[in-house]
């Protein structure tokens, strides 16, 4: 079906299209694969998002171990305060 698209954007005069088409056909097999099979990143994506938000939200005004409470929930953060 993408080939397909992509076939039919190139006979259209929209130059933008072409290029995310142009972009797509060149790496076709894993755009199809991102699409079509079952595993997802998105658990990891979601905590290096929220450790990010977290930097930018205290930049220059934290500590390591402030840092280490922010991105453990607090239950998390006092079993790994307790082991160390």
């Amino acid at each position: 079906m993408l080939p397909q698209w992509i076939k039919a954007v190139r006979a259209t005069d929209l130059p933008n299209f072409h290029a995310f088409a142009n972009g797509l056909d060149r790496d076709l097999a894993a755009v199809t694969a991102g699409l079509t099979l079952p595993w997802s990143s998105g658990i990891v994506e979601d905590h290096a998002n929220r450790i990010k938000t977290i930097k930018r939200q205290m930049y220059g005004h934290a500590s390591f171990a402030y840092l280490g409470r922010e991105s453990y929930s607090p239950a998390e953060f006092s079993a790994s305060a307790r082991r160390s």
